[in-house]
């Protein structure tokens, strides 16, 4: 079998690899991102829910509004700037409370592949009130 001819192909798997490996970090982490922003909407409205409940546990409208900001901060433990949107339902027995966060979240860590900024992220909660408790 000397007519078979070998190509030499030398090199070609170091040239393949050094040309697909920018593509396979970059997809790595943009996989991380989007794990990111699951786990970080999710906490989010984890902190929307806790508000919610702990403003249905007051008597007005500013104490509800203060406890509610006061909660979501703690639960979110500083990773995010969160405010309170909206605080709204109806103070009444039997009524319900309605709480929406709005957080800017740090994009550090993922400025390799342009997600570097800091982005918005919105959650919402209610709780309902006790049907025999008294307001104001």
């Amino acid at each position: 079998m000397t007519g078979l001819r070998t190509r030499h192909e030398g090199g070609s798997m170091s040239v393949e690899v050094v040309l697909l490996m920018p593509i396979l970090v970059m997809f790595t982490l943009l996989v991380v991102a989007g794990g990111r922003y699951v786990s970080v909407r999710g906490d989010i409205e984890a902190a929307a829910r806790d508000a919610a409940r702990a403003a249905s546990f007051e008597r007005t409208y500013e104490a509800a509004n203060a406890s509610a900001s006061a909660v979501a901060q703690s639960a979110l433990g500083g990773f995010s700037d969160c405010t309170v949107q909206d605080l709204g339902g109806d103070f009444r027995a039997g009524g319900r409370v309605d709480v929406t966060l709005t957080c800017t979240v740090s994009g550090r860590g993922l400025g390799l592949i342009g997600l570097g900024r800091p982005w918005s992220v919105e959650g919402s909660g209610s709780a309902p009130l006790d049907t025999y408790r008294r307001t104001g």
